[in-house]
């Protein structure tokens, strides 16, 4: 038994650790910088805890401690052997339902990785412009992109609409019924005169556009895999979770993505870079037991949704309160970077790219400049470079009109720069 710091004391034997909680409240890290040595050491076991902060981890490593303080003791109940027969009957559902899907298909090598349908952009009546999201950034995006030369028309990949078969690989059959109710829709979509509408009219204005972006977000992962790096200029749908939407998300596309990975791409191990202004409080609590996904969330805590459960799993939290500048911004996210490397080894990154940081944004309450943005999304993309990992990009959140071009603008680096080919040249390992 070696006595790591306060608190704690960690056991070695071969490939098994067991982290013995003597304290109520452990040595918390509550900052990227100056992790305690607990940590640190951890991360050198082959078994690589993720942080030694959240619920998640906890649940990880507390088991061990259950196994050894009941040995002897009886056998498993028969409602305990029933619960497990039904979490496999639902593991294998859920496989089939994957591997049955048709959001996968082969993606012509003189496509670029840009995935994108005219479809994503919502128009309702002039009702969407009710709610400060642009719901025609997507369309704008790939605009500029042509009209600056860097992408052509004929070369954008378009998905296709997640089915309901699709959607019930993360989401439960009450909660997609949920959505045939306008004015529950209304409410997820913070849109009020939404409820007013047949659900049929809701369904294709408002929810279609939606599932051909989770397909997007879907496909993206096999295209990165292949590519090195693919966007969805669309998704990132971080507040939705298995059985509830809201905050402009209907569909958890993040966590269908992950799930597709998994099975489709044999990956195990997959990390979500959130840095989106908002807190994404939808994934955290999709995999909020789940070791196999990473979350990196940088975030201001001072803003929608402040949910508090959901930090919890969270396996790096780094807080950018508002106010915060370009420069103080910046430095947080090499310092995040640095951690989340030394403590995970993705098969798979996911980056969800909101524009809300930007100066200005009425929602982000940040105060980082254009080019900000553009160098926070290559830090990211070389991130996954450097190490050779796929990785996902998705626009998620923005509510200025200034997001679309500002997006195109990093793009368009991301291209100078040779972290993605838009000629759509294939991957080399």
């Amino acid at each position: 038994m070696v006595t790591l710091c306060s608190g704690c004391t960690l056991c070695l034997k071969d490939c098994t650790f067991a982290f013995l909680v003597t304290n109520p409240k452990p040595p918390p890290v509550t900052t990227v910088t100056g992790l305690p040595l607990a940590l640190r050491l951890l991360r050198l076991h082959p078994c690589r805890p993720t942080s030694s902060t959240s619920d998640k981890t906890r649940r990880y490593l507390l088991p061990s401690l259950t196994m050894s303080s009941t040995a002897g003791a009886s056998a498993p109940s028969s409602s305990s052997n029933c619960a497990t027969t039904t979490s496999e009957d639902a593991d294998t559902l859920r496989r089939n339902r994957i591997l049955s899907s048709t959001l996968y298909f082969d993606v012509p090598v003189s496509k670029a990785p840009i995935i994108y349908s005219t479809s994503y952009d919502i128009s309702f009546l002039g009702i969407e412009k009710l709610h400060p999201f642009d719901s025609s950034k997507w369309g704008r995006i790939c605009q500029f992109l042509i009209e600056n030369g860097v992408l052509e028309k004929t070369h954008i990949v378009e998905p296709l609409e997640a089915t309901k078969d699709d959607l019930l690989v993360v989401h439960s059959e009450s909660y997609l019924k949920s959505l045939k109710s306008s004015l529950n829709v209304s409410i997820i979509t913070e849109v009020p005169p939404v409820a007013l509408f047949p659900n049929c009219i809701v369904q294709k204005k408002v929810l279609y556009p939606f599932r051909k972006q989770v397909g997007g977000t879907i496909l993206a992962a096999k295209l990165a895999k292949e590519r090195g790096c693919a966007i969805n200029v669309g998704g990132g749908f971080h507040h939705c979770c298995a059985n509830r939407g809201g905050g402009f998300c209907a569909y958890a596309d993040i966590s269908l993505c992950i799930h597709y990975a998994f099975i489709r791409l044999n990956i195990s191990r997959v990390m979500i870079i959130d840095l989106d202004a908002h807190q994404g409080n939808g994934h955290e609590k999709d995999f909020s037991d789940d070791r196999r996904v990473y979350i990196l969330d940088m975030y201001n805590p001072y803003i929608y949704p402040l949910d508090y459960e959901a930090r919890r799993y969270i396996d790096q939290p780094v807080e950018v309160p508002s106010g915060t500048t370009t420069d103080e911004y910046l430095m947080k996210l090499d310092e995040a970077l640095e951690v989340a490397g030394n403590a995970f080894d993705p098969q798979l990154v996911i980056y969800n790219a909101g524009t809300d940081i930007l100066d200005g944004d009425p929602l982000g309450r940040l105060r980082i400049s254009p080019n900000g943005v553009a160098i926070r999304d290559e830090k990211v993309f070389r991130f996954a470079h450097d190490k050779n990992i796929p990785l996902v990009m998705l626009t998620s959140g923005g509510y200025m009109k200034s997001s679309a071009k500002v997006i195109a603008d990093s793009i368009i680096n991301l291209s100078k720069k040779s972290l993605i080919t838009m000629g759509g040249t294939p991957r080399t390992n």
